[in-house]
């Protein structure tokens, strides 16, 4: 039986708070596999999680994930462009998230500019010794762990939590 989660209120943010306390997962939607990242109880530290292959099954997966670890809040990456404007990454994003927002109802859903996750994981990970081939299979969620980290570290700085919250049946706003 999947434990009961706590919802985070809206209204009970403001400046120079801190963190609120709760699991997040961080989300990274790419076109062959969607990273997964976890922060600590604190919301301080966000590593690596999971993998799991994008098709059939793959919101339910991350549903499942979402339950798995008692999440108070996921936190979906929107693709950017560097203009500012938003192309068909940044479209299939928002309809993970919106679908993912209902699955995962009540626990909030919010989507996070991820600008440079992905070239800053290859990048990590090229520098620890990683080759091509291992890189493919860790970058997607170490992009994840640096989104949701940006998200962390944006909560702190601002006392209001990152990014667009994606309602449960609706746009994000």
């Amino acid at each position: 039986m999947p434990l009961p989660h706590r919802v985070l209120d809206e209204t009970s943010y403001g400046r120079n708070q801190a963190v609120r306390a709760g699991v997040r997962l961080g989300v990274d939607v790419g076109s062959v596999r969607v990273g997964i990242a976890r922060s600590d109880p604190d919301g301080l530290l966000a590593s690596p999680l999971d993998t799991v292959r994008r098709g059939a099954g793959d919101l339910a997966a991350v549903a499942a994930l979402v339950a798995g670890n008692a999440a108070v809040e996921v936190v979906v990456g929107l693709a950017i462009g560097l203009a500012g404007g938003e192309g068909k990454a940044a479209a299939q994003s928002r309809a993970f998230a919106e679908e993912l927002a209902v699955r995962v109802a009540p626990v909030p859903v919010r989507l996070v500019d991820e600008r440079f996750t992905t070239v800053l994981a290859h990048s990590a990970l090229q520098q620890r010794g990683y080759d091509s081939r291992a890189r493919r299979e860790s970058v997607d969620k170490a992009a994840a762990a640096l989104l949701l980290q940006g998200a962390l570290d944006a909560e702190r700085s601002t006392g209001y939590p990152a990014g667009q919250l994606v309602p449960a049946g609706g746009k994000a706003r």
